[in-house]
């Protein structure tokens, strides 16, 4: 599902709050505010991130979290696959969303560590491909590639 209009945006959020609140019932954890907020504002970027530039905008934003509430918030979202969490080489771990967003793939650049995304159904074919020959049921995949980006691109993100 592409969101493109902001009342596409209100039925995804609407959907990954009903599922979040089920996750938080089942374990049973407390629905806080701070958690919704958490999860709103993820659900309304379209970019990667790490968890202190998610405290630090929420913080500008006048939000009323705290650093510990954010990275828990975030480890909840991964654990019911709202939110992926990625290792992209480096010791900062990144952040995106997951639910109602199709599978893609992973260009790192090494020098300014810009993540651009790309999907090619050839990977998909692969990946059956090889399930099948090896009798192995794959659930998800991740391909990541590194290299460098456009030194335009790079020059611009060092400013």
């Amino acid at each position: 599902m592409k969101v493109t209009t902001p009342e596409k945006l209100e039925q995804l959020i609407e959907e990954v709050k009903s599922i979040f609140s089920l996750h938080l019932e089942k374990n049973a954890l407390r629905k806080t505010p701070e958690r919704y907020a958490i999860l709103e504002e993820i659900y309304s970027r379209t970019d990667h991130f790490d968890a202190e530039a998610l405290y630090i905008h929420m913080k500008n934003q006048n939000y009323r979290v705290s650093r510990a509430t954010v990275y828990n918030t975030l480890e909840l979202l991964v654990s019911c696959d709202l939110v992926v969490k990625h290792q992209f080489g480096k010791n900062l771990a990144q952040y995106e969303k997951s639910y109602g967003f199709k599978q893609h793939d992973h260009m790192i650049c090494i020098d300014c560590g810009n993540v651009l995304e790309f999907c090619d159904p050839r990977i998909q074919q692969i990946k059956n491909m090889m399930g099948d020959i090896l009798e192995f049921d794959v659930r998800h995949h991740s391909l990541n590639l590194y290299g460098k980006c456009q030194k335009t691109y790079c020059e611009t993100r060092k400013s």
